[in-house]
C-alpha cells in the first residue's frame, strides 16, 4: 500500500525568466486521495528536496481547498521540503506511481533517464501508472525492458497540442506533449474542447489531460490499484 509522488525539479520556463516547476492542483489533489485511500505516500522529485512550483497555481487570492489543505498540513510541508531523489527510490517498494504536471515538468522528467527507467521498472513490476497534463512528458523517454515505448499502442491523454497553442508556449516548451506521444505510438485521445475533461485508460495505465480532469483521474487511479488487488487476491 505504498505510492509515489514524482515531481519536476525545473524552475524556470524555458527561456522567458519566468517561474515554472510542478502543479499545485495536480499534486495536492492526488495526494490527499491517495492518503485518504489508505496508501503510505513517498514524495519524489528529479534530484530531491524541494521542488519548484508555478506560483499561478496556487495564487493567494483563487487557492483551491486542496492547495490550501497542503499548505497548512504540517507534516505534508514538511515531505516537501525533504523530497527522495528519483534515484535513491526502489520501484519494486510502489503500487502506483503518479506523476502531476506542471510546464517544468517539460524540461526535466523526459530528460532524465532514471525516471524512464523507474516508471518502466515499476510498471513491470505490475504498479499502477498515472499522469496528468504535462506530467505524461515523463513517459515519453519511458522504454519497456524490450526496448518497447510504454505508452506504444495504448490510449494516452495530456496537455493537448490546441491547449498549448491556447496559452501560448508553444513555441516556449522544448516540444509538443501529445505530438511527441503520438510519435513514441501511443493512441492519443482528449476532449476536443480546449481544458475539457479527459481521463485515458489503458492496461495499468491512466493518464488526464489538465488540471480539471485530476479528481476524475485520482478516482480512477485509486480504482484501478483496487482491481489489481482484487484480481492478485
Amino acid at each position: 500500500m505504498k505510492a509515489l509522488i514524482l515531481m519536476t525539479s525545473h524552475n524556470t520556463l524555458g527561456s522567458t525568466g519566468k517561474p515554472t516547476g510542478f502543479h499545485w492542483v495536480e499534486m495536492a489533489h492526488p495526494y490527499y486521495a491517495l492518503r485518504e485511500a489508505g496508501y503510505d505516500v513517498t514524495l519524489a522529485s528529479v534530484v530531491g528536496g524541494r521542488p519548484p512550483s508555478d506560483p499561478a497555481s496556487a495564487a493567494k487570492d483563487d487557492r483551491p481547498a486542496e492547495v490550501a489543505r497542503f499548505m497548512t498540513d504540517t507534516h505534508a510541508m514538511e515531505a516537501l521540503e525533504m523530497t527522495t531523489p528519483i534515484a535513491d527510490c526502489d520501484p519494486k517498494d510502489y503500487a502506483i506511481v503518479y506523476i502531476p504536471g506542471g510546464h517544468g515538468t517539460m524540461w526535466d522528467l523526459a530528460q532524465t533517464e532514471t525516471v524512464g527507467k523507474f516508471i518502466a521498472a515499476a510498471y513491470e513490476n505490475g504498479a499502477i501508472v498515472g499522469s496528468v497534463c504535462h506530467g505524461p512528458a515523463a513517459l515519453t523517454e519511458c522504454y519497456l525492458s524490450d526496448g518497447t515505448p510504454l505508452v506504444q499502442g495504448k490510449r494516452v491523454n495530456a496537455f493537448t497540442d490546441a491547449e498549448e497553442h491556447k496559452v501560448e508556449l508553444e513555441d516556449v516548451v522544448p516540444y509538443l506533449l501529445e505530438s511527441r506521444l503520438r510519435e513514441r505510438g501511443a493512441v492519443f485521445e482528449g476532449n476536443d474542447e480546449p481544458f475539457g475533461v479527459h481521463v485515458a485508460r489503458d492496461e495499468r495505465l491512466v493518464t488526464g489531460q489538465n488540471p480539471a480532469s485530476v479528481p476524475e483521474l485520482a478516482d480512477a487511479l485509486i480504482g484501478m490499484a483496487d482491481e489489481a488487488k482484487k484480481k492478485a487476491a
